[in-house]
């Protein structure tokens, strides 16, 4: 069982502790605090507590308390306590003591002095006399991607900034100076009181757990405002620990920015931040590649380590995950130098899929079959992408929910990376039972499959224009179901809800399309032109254009006619990719 010491501690008997000695790793993010907005509300606090209503005397110094949060560490190897969660205000409160440490240099008196000392303590280590050995800090920083971190030590140890010194950590420090500055002219008897008071009434909460894991257990558990530590931040530590060895940090924190800034523009997790999403997608590759069938997957920080994290002691993992964020950066930008006009279109179609598993599935594709220059077979990707419509849309009807698609495409990506073909030999669907299932289906639009079948069909038409991946898409009733309630005109309610009465519709024209006459909504899907001479744009959808066109009304025949019409042509599209038993 795991073990932990919690015990509330002042600032200063936290800080002057002897065996203090804190290290912001590797893997925490850069120091993010803003002198307008945190710094000046802890400054604000602090000053409200220490001296409330502007009357040190007020202040009861034996009851009074003021709680600035949990510190969560663990003790490493090195036995350095490495910070969790924290991070922020413990380096804030240590520019801000450090600026109150330059303050007391220039004055004599002894108060001062013993003050001085005393926060000096907290600084930095002391000798065998007890006294402060200024090259000895008390916190250390390893923050793989903060450039700043040796500006941040520098002014712990000199407490001087320079005109060249623009981090938060020299903007902070000058503001606190400035309000040190505020309070010296406005409160000058009162100055010594305020920082014994954020010293030895000011309140900690330091929880130490013996491992790692444990200390992120708790941070996960304690904070509900600050960013918890994400699986990738302890992923990059290790990455970073392993081109340290090489002689390659610099390099390595270089080529980590650059995934950092793809991912974030382009992947995004539901539960988790836009790095781990990449790691979720190449977690794929190499479980398909240990020939790992089963359908329980495990969670990335279990996955990667493994072997004390021997995938991430490797520089072809990284090449790896750098060659897949190209690749999705690509899908997501539609490249047309990587991709043809048809593979564009099925991923197009995909990014409407009823699920994500297409993009665990897709991202092994590549890294298996990708060529000497990054590059796929345009034909072959094709074919592979039409498969893998075909099959996911018809099991999100047959078989609902994507921890049953699993069992089958979990098993496609080790026939990948064995050089097999994907066919879905063991999954293929019955002619009568799933022509009767697709026929039977209720397509409700809170169901995902619903907008999936109608970009498909969309897509089925060679005259529609490939939209862009920004476009804000709505499925439209092409009778409104609003039109039923004032007309009566159809057989039954369930008719508005059929599939074949429904589109896709940009969403600017969505909202003013919503008429119960479709005399009125033809011309919002071809376009026209306002009394005042301004031209409304017509849908990119190709076919509404043309019902526009061709027809006065939707009709409840029209309704049950297309319906008809998109499930067969789905039927012969999961026929012609083979699916079919």
């Amino acid at each position: 069982m795991s073990k932990l010491n919690v015990d509330q501690k002042t600032i200063k008997n936290l800080l002057s502790d002897n065996k203090a000695d804190f290290l912001i790793p590797d893997y925490q993010r850069p120091y993010a605090w803003d002198a307008e907005k945190e710094c000046f509300t802890l400054w604000e606090d602090v000053f409200t507590f220490a001296i409330p209503e502007g009357d040190a005397d007020k202040f009861n110094r034996t009851t009074a308390e003021y709680y600035l949060g949990p510190i969560v560490t663990f003790k490493n190897d090195n036995g350095q306590m490495e910070i969790i969660d924290g991070q922020q205000r413990l380096t804030t409160i240590m520019l801000l003591l450090r600026a109150f440490y330059s303050r007391f240099e220039k004055m004599k008196d002894k108060q001062s002095q013993l003050l001085r000392e005393m926060i000096g303590k907290c600084i930095w280590k002391t000798d065998e006399f007890d006294q402060p050995d200024m090259n000895l800090l008390k916190i250390n920083s390893e923050v793989a991607t903060d450039k700043d971190k040796e500006e941040f030590l520098a002014i712990l140890k000199d407490g001087v900034v320079n005109d060249k010194m623009k981090s938060r950590y020299a903007d902070n420090f000058r503001f606190f100076q400035s309000k040190i500055d505020e309070f010296v002219a406005d409160y000058p008897a009162y100055f010594p009181y305020l920082p014994s008071r954020i010293l030895n009434n000011c309140i900690l909460l330091p929880i130490e757990a013996d491992v790692q894991d444990t200390a992120l257990r708790i941070f996960s558990t304690l904070n509900n405002r600050g960013k918890a530590l994400s699986d990738a931040d302890i992923f990059k530590a290790e990455f970073y620990k392993y081109y340290s060895k090489l002689g390659r940090k610099d390099e390595f924190i270089k080529r980590w920015r650059k995934l950092e800034e793809i991912c974030e523009k382009h992947l995004h997790s539901n539960s988790g931040t836009p790095m781990d999403e990449l790691f979720s997608r190449y977690m794929y590759y190499e479980r398909a590649k240990k020939g790992i069938k089963r359908s329980t997957t495990e969670a990335l920080r279990s996955f990667y380590g493994a072997n004390n994290y021997a995938l991430l002691q490797s520089d072809e993992t990284l090449c790896n995950m750098e060659l897949l964020a190209d690749f999705w950066n690509d899908v997501y930008s539609m490249s047309d130098d990587r991709f043809s006009l048809r593979v564009l279109r099925q991923l197009f179609v995909l990014n409407y899929a009823p699920n994500s598993m297409w993009t665990f599935f897709v991202s092994v594709y590549f890294l298996c079959c990708k060529d000497a220059n990054n590059q796929l077979d345009d034909e072959k990707f094709y074919k592979f992408l039409t498969k893998s419509i075909a099959f996911i849309w018809a099991y999100a009807i047959t078989n609902p929910g994507v921890n049953a698609l699993r069992t089958p495409v979990y098993a496609e990506m080790v026939n990948l990376v064995n050089g097999e073909e994907v066919d879905f030999a063991e999954f293929r669907f019955p002619l009568q039972q799933t022509a009767n299932q697709f026929n039977n289906y209720n397509f409700y639009n809170g169901r995902p499959i619903t907008k999936s079948m109608l970009v498909w069909w969309c897509m089925q038409n060679d005259k529609q224009v490939l939209p862009s991946l920004d476009t804000i898409f709505e499925i439209e009733h092409i009778y409104a179901r609003n039109r039923y309630d004032m007309e009566g005109s159809l057989s039954s309610r369930d008719i508005v809800e059929m599939l074949g009465n429904k589109s896709i519709l940009e969403k600017r024209i969505n909202i003013r399309a919503s008429d119960f006459k479709f005399a009125d909504k033809k011309k919002y899907y071809g376009g026209y032109t306002t009394s005042k001479g301004e031209e409304k744009k017509a849908t990119s959808v190709e076919e509404l254009k043309q019902l526009a066109k061709d027809k006065s009304d939707f009709t409840e025949d029209d309704i049950k006619n297309r319906t008809s019409v998109i499930l067969e042509s789905f039927r012969k599209y999961l026929d012609e990719q083979g699916l079919i038993k």
